[in-house]
């Protein structure tokens, strides 16, 4: 046995996939995982075409005899999906705009506080009837949350009718300079010294650190890629994923496809366990 494993306490982890909701396929797939104890994570769109009450009740019943899932809120504010909320503004067809406007938007701020607070509270109502209970955390999908504007309605939310939720923030415990080969990554690590600043003021929890950002190329070696997302991941860090399998409506609905099921089928092999092990790593 490894002596340095015996020495060092066992680290918790929190392993989410996002984009519950968003196709029946992933919605399966991350059922699977949760079943074979492969994450202990995910992250529930309730704007998505594919959540309703039959998915909450599935997603609900994996904890009737256990707690093996948390369950969080992914607010969803870009298209091709749409407000929850009918006051809502930009939109563009009906849908809210997509990633690249909206940050262009949100950076000249050019959203009003008030409708934002309704869209997210009003996301957050439907997940609460959905569910019976508030979300255990709240993150958002292409990491909206973080923009400005949106992070400061979306404290106020959070810490109005959800206070025991943890917010994510996407600040890696890596140093800098091992992370400039992902521009993603740095760019949220810029977004979230704010966000955190404004999260402890506020008196709300959020995740110690954060990893799982990768350049979605479609040569992308999530297998090769992974262990280094484990590098330096205080007790309680999160790495986010997104495992799936494709459909048609999730190719219709969001670009990032065939990587899903490379995720997807590294969970579900042998590697990632012995991964964990080997790092003195375990799911919370």
């Amino acid at each position: 046995m490894n002596r340095k494993n015996v020495d060092t306490p066992r680290r918790h982890i929190w392993l989410c996939a996002d984009d519950y909701g968003i196709s029946a396929s992933v919605n399966a797939a991350v059922r699977d995982l949760i079943m074979r104890r492969r994450i202990n994570a995910t992250s529930v769109m309730v704007v998505a075409p594919r959540f309703d009450r039959a998915e909450a009740t599935a997603l609900r019943i994996l904890n009737a005899d256990i707690q093996r899932v948390a369950i969080g809120l992914h607010l969803t504010l870009t298209a091709p999906f749409k407000p929850a909320s009918a006051s809502f503004r930009p939109t563009r067809d009906g849908a809210f705009l997509p990633l690249k406007p909206l940050m262009a938007v949100a950076f000249r701020r050019g959203m009003r506080h008030e409708t934002l607070v309704i869209e997210i509270a009003t996301q957050l109502r439907s997940f609460l009837i959905a569910f019976g209970r508030p979300p255990d955390f709240i993150d958002g999908h292409q990491h909206v949350h973080l923009l400005p504007q949106v992070r400061d309605a979306l404290l106020s939310v959070a810490k109005e009718a959800a206070p025991e939720a943890w917010v994510r923030q996407c600040s890696s415990a890596a140093a800098i300079r091992g992370r400039l080969g992902d521009p993603k990554g740095l760019f949220l690590e810029f977004l979230s010294h704010g966000f955190r600043r404004r999260a402890r003021a506020r008196g709300v929890r959020t995740n110690p650190a954060f990893s799982g950002s990768y350049t979605f190329t479609p040569d992308a070696d999530y297998a090769r890629l992974f262990p280094g997302f484990l590098h330096s991941l205080p007790d309680g860090g999160l790495i986010m994923c997104h495992p799936g399998v494709v459909d048609e409506e999730l190719a219709k609905l969001d670009p990032l496809t065939a990587l899903r099921e490379r995720e997807y089928a590294y969970f579900c092999g042998e590697e990632f366990p012995r991964l964990l092990a080997a790092n003195n790593m375990e799911l919370a």
